[in-house]
Parts: C-alpha cells; structure tokens; sequence
C-alpha cells in the first residue's frame, strides 16, 4: 500500500477546502440571486406602476383644467349675454318713457280725435301706494295686447289715477307711474312704438268710484288702458311732449 505523505495530505486538504468553499460560495450566490430577482422585479412593476398613475395624474389634471376653464368661459358669457340682455331692456324701456307722448288728456294732441272710436279697453289695478305689475295684471294686459297685432291705424290712452290718500301733487306722480308700468310692459312685450302711447296721470282728481269706502279707494288704484282706432282716417297730430299738472284741480285741455 502506497502511502500518503504529510505534504500530500496537505494538498489533497487544502483542494478539498477551496472547492468546499468554491461551492459555498456559488450556492450562496444563488440563493441571494433567487431571493433578490423577485424583489426587484417587484420593485419594477412598482416604479411602473407609479409612472402610469402619474401619467393618468397628469391627464385627469390637465381635462380638470380645461374643464374649470371652459366652465369658467361659458359663465362669462352667460353673465356677458345677462348683461347685453338687461342693458337692452333698460334702454328700451328709458327709450319707452323718453317717447311716450304725456299729455292731460288727448284733445290737445289729437288733431282728429272725433275720427277715433274705442275698440277695446282693459283695466287693472294697484295696491295702496304701489306701481308694480302683478302676475294677475300682466294675464289681462296680455288679453288685451294679444289684438294689438292685427290693429291698424290705432293709438292708446294710458290713463293713471289714484285714491284720495295723500297730497295732488305725489298721486299726479304716483299715477304717472303705474301708467308708465303698463306702457313699458305693453311696448317691451308686444313691439309697440312708443309714439302710439298717451299717458295721462291723472292723480285723484278724477274718481271711478267713492273714495268713502274702501272697495271704492280700491277700485280708484287703476290704470285704464283704451284702443283707440281712426279707421284708416289721417294719423294724429304731433304737438309736442305735454306734461301732467303739478297743481290743484283736474286736468286741463291744451
């Protein structure tokens, strides 16, 4: 039998522990490399994932955006259109009360009156101290107005009056008013030139019924709204603006 000597038992030794510790050491590497592959693959689709819901962040922030601003510009345009729409109504009602003809009554402005005949007529009324249209006053002016279209050759006296409470001189105004509410509805709703209306306040001075009772102050808070018709005859006369009367006693022709 051959034997070993020490040198070689070295050897044989020190081999056998480099391809231990070679083999530990592969085996190492594979374990840490099968442990970590998942874990960075993991943390991959992470960072993808976080890239993509950042990117969608962006999108719905961006359509957000531009949703707010198109939100925000079609506001202003309504508010603009709102805007346009109340300057037009409040020029065509100032237009309204600068043209409308003011008189005391229509014998000093209508050349030709007796040619005239009434063809319709409406009435409504007014609470105490009040020259607001209501919902129930605007119902009869439509009535009345829904016959202005096929009307030729025609005029209207708006006639204001009032109760007997309070001064001649505030119910003239007074009464001025609520005519001029009922002119401005009819010209504005029904395209009505504003040379067609005669406004007559005429205050208290003139009673529908007895201001003694409260039915009859009731019945007095009216305006008076006649279709005046010339059959085809020569259309009035023009004089002039005319003014209601700021003194005592009723109306007076001009």
């Amino acid at each position: 039998m051959k034997r070993i000597s020490g040198a070689g038992l070295a050897a044989a030794s020190a081999v056998a522990a480099l391809s231990l510790v070679f083999a530990t050491g592969c085996t190492t590497k594979n374990y840490v490399r099968s442990q970590t592959e998942p874990v960075i693959q993991k943390t991959n689709e992470l960072d993808d994932a976080t890239a993509a819901n950042n990117r969608a962040i962006h999108d719905v922030d961006t359509r957000a955006q531009q949703g707010i601003q198109q939100a925000q510009n079609s506001a202003n345009q309504a508010q603009q259109n709102a805007q346009n729409a109340t300057q037009a109504a409040n020029t065509a009602q100032q237009s309204a009360q600068d043209a409308v003809n003011r008189a005391d009554s229509l014998a000093g402005v209508i050349a030709n009156l007796d040619n005239y005949k009434q063809i319709g007529d409406v009435n409504v009324t007014f609470g105490f101290n009040k020259s607001v249209l209501t919902r129930s006053d605007k119902e009869q002016l439509d009535q009345f107005g829904g016959q202005l279209a096929g009307t030729k050759d025609y005029i209207l006296e708006v006639t204001g009056g009032t109760d007997s409470v309070g001064s001649k001189e505030y119910n003239y105004a007074l009464s001025d008013r609520r005519a001029m509410s009922v002119v401005q509805y009819l010209a504005s709703k029904y395209n009505i030139p504003a040379h067609k209306f005669y406004l007559i306040g005429l205050g208290k001075d003139v009673e529908v019924d007895s201001n003694t009772t409260a039915a009859g102050r009731a019945k007095n808070r009216h305006v008076e709204v006649q279709l005046l018709s010339n059959n085809g005859q020569p259309q009035p006369a023009q004089t002039g603006m005319a003014t209601p009367p700021s003194t005592g006693g009723g109306p007076s022709e001009q």
